[in-house]
């Protein structure tokens, strides 16, 4: 008894389905045709089909970097001819500068030297001056000495009678006749000289003119 009801009612649904579809299906085709006809009327010529997009490169395919740039130096200006000639003039100034200071120096210290040397050389000189001094005090003291001791034997002798005189004269050696001779007063000589030998009496003659002419030339 239920499936006589079912059936109808299934078959009814079924065929309203099919009626909507039908109309769906029929607005479908309508809207479609209104549209592809104007786009074909204006349609544009096809664009170009895009580039294929390239494949990814792998890291061992990449291409090698370009090396960088080596860093560009720095231009140097040039040195100044008249800057390095200034500088090898001063240069030369500086050790001009030197070598004179050096010399300056060196006169100054050998300058010292030789004061000290004047120095010395006025103390010996003044040492000389005074032991030449007392050298010649003492050779006149020698002489006034000798002087005096010849003074005596002439005086003995002066008192002497001549002949007496005489014989000792005889017997003297010719320097020291010489001498007591010639510090005898002509008057006293000359009889003491008569009564010696008359070879005695020339020798000791000639010896005391000799002895009188070199006493002369020496003063």
């Amino acid at each position: 008894m239920i499936r006589p009801r079912l059936l109808p009612v299934a078959i009814a649904a079924m065929a309203g389905l099919f009626v909507v579809k039908a109309e769906s299906l029929v607005g479908l085709l309508r809207g479609g045709a209104a549209v592809v006809a104007p786009a074909r009327a204006a349609d544009p010529p096809p664009a170009p089909a895009p580039a294929p997009a390239p494949a990814p490169v792998s890291a061992a395919r990449a291409p090698a970097q370009p090396p960088a740039a080596a860093p560009q130096a720095i231009p140097v200006a040039a040195p100044d001819p008249a800057t390095a000639a200034e500088r090898a003039l001063l240069e030369q100034l500086r050790a001009r500068r030197t070598e004179i200071e050096a010399r300056e120096q060196a006169v100054v210290a050998q300058e010292v030297v030789l004061q000290a040397t004047e120095r010395r050389l006025a103390r010996r000189v003044e040492e000389l001056t005074a032991l030449q001094q007392r050298l010649e005090a003492l050779d006149r003291s020698r002489t006034e000495r000798e002087e005096a001791g010849w003074r005596g034997l002439v005086r003995t002798y002066e008192a002497m009678r001549p002949r007496d005189a005489a014989a000792i004269f005889n017997e003297l050696e010719m320097p020291i006749l010489v001498e007591i001779l010639d510090r005898m007063g002509e008057r006293k000589a000359a009889p003491v000289i008569g009564a010696m030998r008359a070879e005695q009496a020339r020798l000791v003659t000639t010896e005391l003119a000799r002895h009188r002419a070199r006493r002369t030339a020496a003063n």
